[in-house]
């Protein structure tokens, strides 16, 4: 089937897959294993780098322009290599280089910028979407390579997806093979007391050398051995072709349901969206692994193609409702990175599902005979999209940041719903900046609870506390002066006691990390339980997702101890539950049953909360 922008016709007719079946001269399978072996080499060059803080290695920015260029460039020449003598081939080489090295350093920069932020949020899209980008355009270049065009066959086009997607993932279970050989190897030999081969297994450079090399015989291998890879596309097109009408008819079952069931419930669910698209994306990837490139006859009789089609017919159904939900949830709690992504995702898949409609309705011709130019189309929109959102365009921590900002000078959003934490570690260097324009902002400042969580958050250095992990690596409060200028007393709060700063210090891991030079704790006072003496809550607002606070009572003669360890684990209400600990709104609440006590033992009973029976029928209300 010939694509939208070429009318040419394959090279050899029948099997789409003899397209790339022109063996590989000698030097060119050399040349696959060498710039494997090279990238391996190249990557244990910069851990090397970054660990002696050689430069470039030694910035992060350095770092990802680094292993961007080193794993996408070379890995594509791997894949669409077919003459060393060919100067587009090199020119190929040449201009992803220069593409790719544009949202590299965008990535670095976002990610950069401030003391502590937490690069994998940013540069783990990064890499999808830039991974993703290059597999969607490598198709063009290796057409490009064959015909000295873009534009080619439609069945080309398609061949090379399925040819490149089953090498990369016959290269990975190569890899894992022989590392499993290995380890077994290393594992029988230290049976008899002999390391030597465990030790050289573990060796970095041997890791990156050997990883580098398995990958490219990995890749030669599915480039050379083109019947396995040709039964590995039959087995799959075989089991779609079974499952295709089974998720046709589950789709329309769904959809006729729709009337009788509401939507109400959809609502009431974080993941109606994911489900819903995940729908429309196995329909649309079940119908491309059967039709194929359309050149071969339909396996599926005409009322069964009718059926299939009935299915496409609601996939637009599935976008607008996903659409929809996801609208509700950013009208109600703004944009994240995470919804611009969904977004994005959303909108491209429905426009999938309506021209997989169209195409249905479409009389005449082959059946869906409109796939090739869809598809063609689609994937261009695809690599326009991912680079999109590699730069100032559609910088997914960009949108999200703005609109938190927005919200909170338009009143839309208290002081709670500021996602604090977000904006320091996890938005990269638009999140920092943002948060100290709010660290100025005059409503900010009104609210001294809000202030000083503003601030505390940009004078952190790091994103989460481990107590066990990371206790030992930051500088620890020593003095009774020191930690006094530390802690915070709560709004209403005096400053702590003196002789509890002293227990304090006596009792580090009573303190639930507070002896950090860095913590972020404040201290609130009250007659907790009626004694006529002040206590102490000690609170260490640092985690993102828990709050850990521990009650301190002063016995008699004055002396401090630890009678209480309390936990907030509140991971969608910590902001608000950390504000009201900085503004002092803590009250007790006595227990309806009290602890009771048998034989000495001391036992807490745990309320159960039954569900309300329905009511009869024709039964009165109760009074």
């Amino acid at each position: 089937m010939p694509s939208p922008c070429a009318p040419a016709t394959i090279g050899i007719q029948g099997d789409p897959t003899m397209q790339s079946e022109t063996p590989l001269a000698r030097p060119v399978r050399r040349f696959i294993v060498l710039v494997s072996l090279l990238q391996g080499l190249l990557m244990y060059l910069a851990e090397t780098g970054h660990d002696h803080g050689w430069w470039p290695f030694s910035l992060l920015g350095g770092r990802v322009c680094w292993i961007t260029l080193v794993l996408a460039v070379p890995g594509a020449m791997t894949l669409t290599v077919q003459r060393l003598d060919d100067r587009r081939f090199w020119q190929h080489a040449a201009l992803m280089l220069l593409v790719l090295a544009v949202p590299a350093g965008w990535a670095a920069w976002s990610a950069t910028g401030a003391p502590g932020l937490d690069a994998s949020e940013v540069l783990g899209p990064y890499g999808f979407t830039t991974a993703l980008a290059v597999f969607a355009a490598l198709p063009y270049l290796q057409c490009s390579l064959r015909h000295g065009r873009w534009c080619a066959p439609y069945a080309e086009l398609f061949d090379h997806v399925w040819q490149n997607g089953l090498t990369l993932a016959l290269a990975g279970l190569f890899t894992g093979i022989c590392w499993g050989v290995l380890q077994l190897w290393a594992e029988l030999f230290a049976l008899v007391k002999i390391d030597f081969f465990r030790e050289l297994f573990r060796n970095d450079a041997f890791e990156y050398l050997a990883t580098g090399t398995m990958v490219g015989l990995g890749i030669l291998i599915g480039r050379t051995q083109h019947r396995p890879i040709r039964i590995a596309r039959q087995v799959v097109q075989a089991i779609v072709t079974g499952l295709l009408p089974l998720v046709a008819f589950i789709a329309v079952l769904f959809v006729l349901s729709l009337p009788f069931t509401g939507l109400a419930a959809l609502w009431d669910t974080r993941s109606a969206t994911f489900i819903l698209m995940s729908v429309i994306g196995v329909m649309v990837l079940s119908v491309n692994a059967v039709w194929q490139d359309g050149e071969q006859p339909s396996p599926y009789p005409a009322w069964l193609r009718h059926a299939i089609g009935a299915g496409l017919l609601t996939l637009p159904v599935y976008g607008l409702i996903g659409l929809y939900a996801l609208s509700l949830r950013i009208g109600q709690y703004g944009w994240t990175s995470e919804r611009v992504f969904a977004v994005l995702t959303c909108v491209l898949l429905t426009t999938l599902a309506f021209a997989y409609a169209v195409a249905v309705l479409r009389r005449g011709g082959r059946w869906l005979a409109a796939l090739p130019r869809i598809n063609v189309a689609v994937s261009l929109v695809l690599i326009a999209l991912m680079v999109a959102v590699n730069s100032p365009l559609l910088d997914p921590h960009r949108i999200a940041v703005a609109d938190q900002l927005r919200r909170w000078a338009e009143a839309r959003t208290d002081a709670a719903q500021l996602d604090l934490n977000y904006l320091r570690f996890r938005s990269g260097r638009y999140g920092y900046r943002a948060l100290q324009t709010l660290s100025a902002d005059a409503r900010v400042a009104a609210d001294p609870a809000l202030a000083a969580s503003v601030q505390s958050q940009l004078e952190r250095q790091t994103r989460i506390y481990r107590h066990h992990d990371e206790e030992q690596q930051h500088p620890r409060l020593t003095t009774v002066d020191a930690l006094a200028a530390r802690l915070r007393p709560a709004q209403g709060s005096a400053p702590p006691d003196p002789a509890l700063l002293q227990a304090l210090l006596a009792e580090p891991d009573a303190t639930n990390g507070c002896l950090r030079a860095d913590a972020v704790c404040l201290t609130i006072d009250r007659d907790f339980d009626g004694d006529g003496r002040t206590d102490t809550l000690l609170c260490n607002l640092d985690a993102e997702n828990t709050i850990a606070c521990s009650l301190w009572d002063a016995a008699t003669g004055g002396r401090w101890q630890r009678v209480a360890t309390l936990f907030w684990h509140a991971p969608m209400d910590t902001q608000r539950i950390a504000l009201a600990l900085r503004r002092g709104e803590v009250t007790t609440q006595p227990r309806r049953w009290p602890d009771l006590a048998v034989d000495s033992q001391m036992v807490t009973p745990a309320q159960v909360t039954k569900p309300s029976a329905p009511p009869k029928e024709g039964a009165a209300d109760p009074p």
